[in-house]
């Protein structure tokens, strides 16, 4: 078969694999789904045909060793083109007249075994009638199981079935994880949110769940009674996650955040919760899905919220806090409750897509402050002055003056002409630029009472002196001032044009945009 082209036989290239995680982002198939379509006709003919054989990918190669070029978990196809002649006629390996009929199966085999492939795919016809007896024989030797495809069944669309058998699992796993999200939430807005998220997380798991106190005792729990030996497991283990538990991990060594065990049949896992007050998360499941991982991490955050801050000094200021200006209190008699000092706001937008309410709370948290407010388009951040908000991957930042509470309102429409600057330049941050200038010498009710009578002919159009302020800032550019409203560029000249012709002035004269600016930044 040296150097013998067939036309119409399996696919039987060869490429080196590239450098790529030995664990996939897909959900493994089972054998047994894949010898389940009739369309490939597929059979087993060697090796175990249990349920636990799963496959990661499909890998076609006509090496006489495969070795190198498998990850691990393939399922390798060939057509046999690389088998000498003699043991395709399950004679022994060229060359050595003491070789038996097995011995180059067999170092195949044992070659794919080492590479971890999770079964053998061989092609009969063109190239062989029937599947060598000897390679048969091999794979019952070393476990590996090995399929029979049939001439009408091409390589690439065993490879097409993997791929459509995965894309099928992974969007049964998002849609199980959606609906136990969504049912985790609903669950922690109930009147006993606790009780209900370990209900809900127990239910969706199919287990056992529980919360530990800080000093490590079982506060509340869910679902089926575990047995005694798992219960104690399910203790041990989230002492190893808890700060300051008494699980075993080398000195020095930071505390993991989550843990892992079996007992059994039965799957534990143990979560420290985000709270940092020493609230751990333990999970007893009798199996183990994809995407019970992420369901659990998410009922740990949901009960990080809720054992936090809420039941802490801050939480319970911050909620006083709340109240009191919702009953009509001044922000400057509530910011004592939130913490003494300067704020400054920040106005964020990210640059993908809308931000949603996970997006929000991890941007307050990275800026450090909880006081997030989420709007359609744009995340507002309340953060103590003496936090200096940097550059966050992903977003685009405004941020205003450091102001007393008194100044909020002030710092807001700051950090709002921030943003629309930093979007116009593509700049990840812009601080407002608070310093003294030449309106610092008139009288601001002078200045206020100028700019209203300046900016009259505008008075109820605030499209017009929002497109009319960024036009001017942007230095007269259409493009900037298009980006940072989010309109089209004809749209901005349209609108500028209208201002031009009620305020009756010539827009290109730098002395009436310096008079218009100076009206504008008091209007």
């Amino acid at each position: 078969m040296d150097g013998m082209a067939v036309e119409g036989m399996h696919t039987m290239s060869e490429s080196i694999a590239p450098a790529v995680p030995s664990t996939p982002p897909t959900p493994p198939v089972s054998l047994q789904a894949l010898l389940a379509r009739e369309d490939l006709a597929l059979r087993q003919i060697a090796g175990p045909a249990g349920p636990g054989t799963v496959i990661h990918w499909a890998h076609t190669s006509e090496m006489a060793d495969p070795y190198p070029y498998l990850l691990g978990g393939e399922l390798l196809l060939t057509a046999g083109v690389h088998i000498p002649e003699a043991a395709g006629c399950d004679g022994g390996a060229p060359g050595r007249a003491d070789s038996t009929p097995g011995d180059y199966f067999d170092g195949y085999v044992a070659r794919i075994v080492a590479a971890g492939g999770a079964a053998l795919g061989f092609g009969v016809a063109p190239v062989h009638d029937t599947v060598p007896r000897a390679l048969v024989a091999a794979c019952e030797r070393h476990g590996l199981p090995l399929l029979e495809v049939p001439p009408q069944t091409t390589f690439s669309g065993v490879a097409r079935a993997v791929w459509q058998l995965m894309a099928q699992a992974r969007l049964a796993e998002l849609r199980r994880v959606t609906e136990a999200q969504q049912s985790l939430a609903s669950a922690a807005a109930r009147p006993d949110p606790v009780p209900s998220v370990l209900r809900q997380l127990a239910q969706r798991l199919t287990g056992h769940a529980a919360l530990y106190g800080p000093d490590g005792t079982e506060i509340a729990s869910a679902g089926r009674e575990p047995a005694a030996g798992v219960r104690q497991a399910l203790t041990g283990l989230a002492e190893v996650v808890r700060p300051g538990g008494a699980g075993s991990h080398p000195a020095g060594t930071p505390t993991p955040t989550s843990a892992t065990d079996a007992l059994g049949g039965t799957h534990l896992a143990a979560y420290a919760l985000g709270s940092g007050g020493g609230f751990v998360l333990g999970v007893a499941a009798p199996r183990r899905e994809p995407g019970d991982h992420t369901i659990a991490s998410v009922a740990s955050v949901l009960l990080s919220l809720l054992t936090g801050e809420h039941h802490s000094g801050t939480g319970a200021a911050r909620s006083s806090a709340f109240v009191r200006l919702l009953l009509g209190a001044r922000p400057q008699e509530v910011a004592p409750l939130l913490g003494e000092g300067s704020w400054v706001v920040v106005h964020a937008r990210p640059e993908a897509q809308l931000p949603d309410a996970v997006a929000a709370s991890a941007l307050g948290a990275a800026l450090g402050s909880p006081l997030v407010d989420l709007a359609h388009d744009v995340v507002r951040v309340l953060v103590p002055g003496g936090r200096e908000p940097e550059p966050q991957t992903g977003w685009t930042l405004g941020v205003s003056a450091a102001v007393a509470p008194r100044g909020w309102p002030e710092a807001d429409t700051q950090a709002a002409r921030a943003l629309a600057r930093a979007r116009a330049t593509r700049t990840p941050l812009v601080r407002h630029g608070a310093r003294p200038g030449l309106e610092d010498l008139v009288p601001r009710a002078d200045a206020e009472a100028h700019a209203r009578t300046l900016l009259a002919p505008l008075a109820g159009r605030p499209a017009l002196i929002d497109t009319l302020r960024n036009w001017i800032a942007l230095h007269g550019s259409w493009d900037r001032t298009a980006v940072a409203l989010d309109v089209h560029r004809n749209t901005v000249r349209q609108r500028i044009a209208r201002c031009a012709a009620l305020l009756d002035a010539d827009l290109d004269d730098p002395d009436v945009r310096m008079e218009l600016w100076f009206a504008l930044r008091h209007g």
